[in-house]
């Protein structure tokens, strides 16, 4: 089945003009406004909530903002459906290498990552990657690290369907987007983000042996995470910790 006549004509332009789009002059609110946005549209997501529902339910929201190591982060894009986080979306302008440029795909991927979605997507229009966020992400890792789809521009005509298959709202809605997250699954590798967390404080010894009496074991942790955030639980017990050691150097 063919693209719809936008994404053709988007196809198009990027072609004719891409010399002018990598520049560097060419920034990314111009491009989120003249590719990113028609594309989704055509992917059937109300980027400018036409439909008018209230900020809870919106489809999309631009610039989300979620605590990462609390910062205030501000994914470019956040898809919902009824509310619920679905995927990140990460522009850059034209000017960045999304193929191999390490950076961009560590971002979304630690954005993703934190607030646990299994896929979001890093574009300038030229390129096209999907990730599987699921994957710890660090700063040593490279771009290819845990991406599970890439495509040039050139692609979005013959592999439209494709896009439209995991992307679009209403792949979400009919769960072919959680199919394919499921199929691209990473078998090894991985790590959820509250595992991950009781790691680094197992590591720092505030997961104590199961005979201290301020033990805390990881089959309670699941109900401590949610009810509290990392940050809090960390703050916590480096308190604890440092009274202790306080106390015991008086006595």
């Amino acid at each position: 089945m063919p693209p719809p006549r936008v994404i053709a004509d988007l196809v198009e332009r990027f072609d004719q003009q891409s010399d002018a789009y990598k520049s560097g002059q060419y920034n990314e609110a111009q491009l989120r406004q003249e590719f990113i946005d028609p594309m989704f549209k055509a992917l059937g997501w109300d980027m400018e909530n036409i439909s008018g529902y209230a900020e809870a339910y919106k489809d999309v929201i631009h610039e989300d903002a979620i605590k990462i190591g609390g910062a205030t982060k501000a994914p470019d894009y956040c898809f919902r459906i009824g509310g619920t986080r679905k995927f990140f979306l990460e522009a850059k302008k034209p000017s960045v290498d999304i193929k191999t440029d390490a950076h961009p795909a560590f971002q979304l991927r630690r954005y993703a990552w934190s607030a646990k979605l299994p896929l979001s997507v890093l574009t300038d229009f030229e390129e096209f990657a999907a990730y599987d966020c699921r994957v710890k992400p660090a700063l040593s890792d490279n771009a290819a690290t845990a991406r599970v789809l890439y495509l040039g521009f050139r692609e979005y005509i013959s592999r439209w369907d494709e896009i439209e298959k995991i992307f679009s709202r209403d792949a979400i809605l009919k769960g072919s987007f959680d199919k394919f997250a499921e199929s691209t699954k990473a078998k090894r590798g991985t790590a959820e983000v509250d595992d991950a967390f009781l790691d680094e404080i197992e590591k720092c010894g505030l997961i104590l042996r199961p005979t201290s009496p301020c033990a805390i074991r990881r089959s309670h942790s699941a109900i401590l995470i949610s009810r509290f955030s990392a940050r809090s639980i960390a703050l916590f017990f480096c308190a604890s910790a440092k009274i202790g050691a306080l106390k015991s150097m008086a006595d």
